[in-house]
């Protein structure tokens, strides 16, 4: 029997990126996103089944994951693609936008896992791939509610890998730098809602010297698709896949102590004035 992937956030990008690649590799599908009218193309293109699916609603987030396994009687994969960044300093970022921003990137993949893990430890089978960052393992000002949903995947991710394992289900993070999408815009457009303090003017600029930056060093979705799908179908798939090389290199610098980073991140934000 073919395997069976959940994935969300494939209106766009990444999401549509790993739908193609795990239908390349002749899994059977079900690609969500928010509007249904967002799949229809990508649809037609790989054969791929669709379903509506908000990941901030808890009915909607079980009721898909039932209808997979009423349907296909299996959920092999589930991955936690959707997201967004919430851009700005903190004090500039108001509770509200704070709480979309875990809302979305934090118990949106929570609730989605707490509906798939009962079939997969039925089945004692399954891998859970939750689509993070390398903003999940080094902060970067202006980033901190960003960073924080993505460092909160990672520790959650950490936990139920060895909490699940005995059932046979794995658990595995990806990793990717900056991803050649419109997520950058996104996360850009995310700051209009702010009210600024004025107290960060060397935060706003950093963006916009960042994004020039930014799209030198980025990657397309596809290659972060493979790693994906690389992590879906291994037998035992690593705990972390950092993607290309500004991925692993950017992980890295979680090892450098704290006193190099700021000094390295404040030296950045003095030159920008």
């Amino acid at each position: 029997m073919q395997k069976v992937a959940l994935v969300t956030g494939c209106s766009s990008g990444v999401g549509a990126a790993t739908a193609r690649a795990l239908r390349r590799e002749e899994w059977t599908v079900v690609a969500t996103a928010r509007d249904t009218d967002d799949l229809a193309a990508l649809a037609a293109e790989t054969g791929c089944e669709t379903a509506e699916l908000d990941v901030t609603k808890p009915a909607q987030c079980r009721n898909v994951v039932d209808s997979v396994v009423d349907e296909h009687g299996r959920l092999d994969c589930l991955v936690n693609n959707a997201g967004y960044a919430q851009l700005g300093p903190l004090e500039d970022v108001p509770p509200r936008e704070l709480h979309r921003q875990f809302d979305v990137n934090v118990y949106g993949p929570h609730r989605l896992i707490r509906a798939a893990l009962p079939h997969m430890r039925e089945r004692e089978d399954g891998t859970i791939v939750n689509v993070s960052s390398v903003s999940g393992r080094v902060a970067t000002p202006g980033m901190g509610a960003y960073n924080g949903s993505k460092f909160a995947l990672e520790g959650m991710s950490d936990a139920l890998r060895n909490e699940v394992a005995e059932y046979g289900v794995d658990v595995a993070l990806v990793e990717p730098g900056p991803v050649d999408t419109g997520f950058q815009d996104r996360a850009e457009s995310s700051m209009d809602s702010l009210d600024p303090s004025g107290a960060y003017e060397r935060v706003y600029s950093w963006f916009e010297d960042a994004s020039a930056v930014n799209g030198l060093g980025s990657v397309q979705p596809d290659e972060v698709a493979e790693v994906v799908v690389e992590a879906a179908v291994s037998p035992d798939p690593a705990a972390r896949y950092p993607v290309a090389q500004a991925g692993r290199v950017g992980v890295l610098a979680r090892f450098l102590p704290d006193g190099v980073l700021d000094y390295g991140y404040r030296a950045m934000l003095k030159w920008l004035t």
